[in-house]
């Protein structure tokens, strides 16, 4: 498996050489888009007129995923905020 590179080091590496509060905003910002996500996921299921298809094994709590991927997020980047304003 190929590592995947960026201005020729891994992307793994570019991250770690960030500061803790740099990757716990990045970290809190990526739960905050998957919020976003599960969220018109949740809306397009509701928006279904066929409800046999709620009824189908693929079924994905995506409320629980969004309250959870939200809060989540949200105390991210309030721990990384104070360090990110002081510079």
């Amino acid at each position: 498996m190929r590592a995947l590179k960026w201005r020729g080091m891994d992307v793994i590496a570019q991250f770690e050489l960030l500061s803790d509060a740099a990757q716990l905003a990045w970290a809190g910002g990526a739960c905050l888009v998957f919020a976003v996500f599960a969220s018109l996921m949740e809306w397009r299921r509701g928006r279904s007129r066929n409800l046999a298809r709620l009824e189908q094994v693929g079924w994905v709590p995506w409320t629980g995923l969004f309250l959870l991927s939200a809060m989540l997020g949200a105390g991210l980047l309030a721990m990384a905020l104070p360090a990110v304003l002081k510079g």
